[in-house]
């Protein structure tokens, strides 16, 4: 992901090369030998790379995580290198200093809330030390903040990516948006219900430049999301189906008889769309995605990529936004 954030420039050639030198493996480099057959790890890639896709976006996470708190470090060294003070005393002086400690009111107000069985005068200085540091995180955060509105940073670490077919995939915008958002989804699941305005409102936000695609991911533990998926390409054998999608998600009603009527309201042939849902003609259809998010190794959903590279969970709109103008931005440098 490349993410522009409002603060001074930093360049992370030395963290970047340390990484690369640490992590980075040849494609040529060779891992196995069956039978005297060399094994290189651009076999292995071919043949399995999808499969380590989870793993390493939990090693992107962690890098990620591990790269904001050096950026947060280095942005105070050089803070306080500017004010020729060290960065404890740059820290006292613009955050502890600030931090009002809390009063007994506010502290047996918390208190109440734990509901334990120690008295408060037990507990009392312990919860004035935890209260009082989450108020100088809370400042501490605050300040780095209003360090990084001063200048920029650049990020290019990059979360893991992956290639799957999206013929017969469902589409909304342009093909050849330059921007493509790819999600994996189940109706049964409330995290992917919760996300599903927030792609509405990227499509009404950069119309043409961000392409939708919808693959079924409908979970084992959930009993109706399979039917329900059904439901949805039969809508669209009627040229409904994001707006069967979108009300499936709204009303969260995945019956059978549910999902009839629903086609109904939406004035869909009904005997049409009975027979579709009945007969199972959508199934192959629905199980083809589902063979897709298993060989990517997708055990969880909202899943998405966006023009190939890997997210997931219920992500508030402001990020995905954010990351759809970092891809636009990247497509425009290139074709600069």
């Amino acid at each position: 992901m490349t993410k522009r954030i409002p603060t001074m420039l930093l360049i992370l050639a030395a963290v970047m090369a340390l990484g690369t030198s640490l992590f980075a493996q040849n494609s040529t480099d060779v891992v196995s030998e069956i039978n005297g057959q060399k094994i290189t790890r651009a076999d292995l890639e071919k043949a399995q790379g999808n499969k380590l896709l989870q793993a390493r976006y939990q090693y992107y996470q962690a890098e990620l995580k591990a790269l904001d708190e050096f950026i947060e470090s280095k942005l105070l060294q050089d803070e306080a290198r500017k004010r020729n003070m060290s960065v404890d005393e740059l820290l006292d002086k613009e955050v502890v200093s600030k931090v009002q400690n809390p009063t007994d009111e506010q502290l047996q107000f918390f208190y109440d809330d734990l509901n334990v069985k120690d008295s408060f005068a037990n507990l009392r200085d312990k919860i004035f030390d935890h209260v009082r540091q989450r108020r100088i995180a809370k400042l501490r955060a605050a300040f780095i903040e209003s360090i990084r509105t001063k200048s920029e940073v650049l990020i290019t670490l990059a979360p893991p990516s992956a290639d799957f077919p999206l013929e017969g995939a469902p589409r909304l915008g342009p093909e050849n948006a330059p921007v493509r958002l790819v999600e994996f989804a189940d109706y049964q699941c409330p995290y992917c219900a919760k996300v599903n305005p927030h792609i509405a409102k990227l499509r009404e936000e950069f119309g043409d430049k961000v392409s939708v695609y919808f693959k079924d991911l409908p979970l084992q533990m959930h009993a109706n999301a399979r039917k329900a998926a059904e439901a949805a390409r039969c809508a669209g054998d009627q040229n409904k189906f994001w707006e069967f999608h979108d009300q499936l998600f709204r009303s969260a009603q995945l019956e059978v008889p549910q999902l009839k009527q629903q086609a109904r309201d939406m004035k869909l042939d009904g005997d049409k769309f009975d027979k579709c849902l009945d007969e199972g003609t959508q199934a192959s259809a629905v199980q083809k995605d589902l063979t897709d998010a298993q060989a990517l190794g997708l055990s969880g959903t909202p899943a998405f990529f966006l023009n190939g590279q890997y997210f997931s969970g219920a992500v508030d709109y402001n990020t995905i936004r954010d990351m759809v103008n970092q891809q636009l931005t990247k497509v425009q440098r290139a074709s600069n």
